[in-house]
């Protein structure tokens, strides 16, 4: 009797071994929320900052792009952007919808990509003293994400939060999908 409670413990440490570790998916809601506060910290920093922009004047939000890649983005830096801008507008800020506009180019499979050197020109045509840019950066287990809200005349940095997402198979196919 003890050799098989031994077996059968033997048995399942070792196919313990071989079971691949997946990351659990994280709960869509809970992959919004995490933005959303994100966001909820930046607008409470703005505060602070009213001098240069006030919930009556227009703000632009710039698509998030692979920190490795400034210059392109994927399904996870576009969806980002556009729960960045709902939140925004659930706080009470004129946000700018930057894709119903001709002035602002628009890669087709990128979306809104917004490099510092852009920012003046780009925010003066939407009248928009600040905007909203982002990179994300794969890891082995998250993904980090960087917020800023940029002044558009001096390029300050007036709010900025950093927050992760788990990398599981919906972020991965986020990341790999959409270029």
């Amino acid at each position: 009797m003890n050799k098989i409670i031994l077996f059968a413990c033997l048995s399942l440490l070792l196919g313990c071994q071989n079971t691949p570790h997946r990351n659990p998916l994280i709960n869509h809601n809970s992959y919004i929320e995490s933005t959303y506060e994100a966001v909820d910290k930046l607008s409470a920093q703005l505060s602070q900052h009213t001098h240069y922009l006030n919930k009556n004047e227009p703000i632009l939000v710039a698509t998030l792009v692979s920190v490795d890649e400034l210059e392109s983005a994927s399904r996870l830096g576009r969806s980002i952007s556009e729960q960045v801008a709902a939140r925004l507008t659930q706080k009470g800020f004129k946000v700018v919808e930057v894709k119903l506009r001709g002035s602002l180019f628009v890669k087709r499979a990128e979306g809104e990509l917004l490099l510092s050197r852009e920012i003046a020109q780009i925010s003066q045509s939407y009248k928009a003293p600040a905007v909203v840019v982002g990179t994300y950066a794969p890891a082995t287990n998250f993904v980090h994400i960087n917020l800023k809200v940029v002044s558009a005349d001096s390029q300050l940095v007036l709010a900025a939060e950093d927050y992760g997402l788990p990398l599981d198979e919906n972020t991965k196919t986020l990341l790999n999908s959409g270029r």
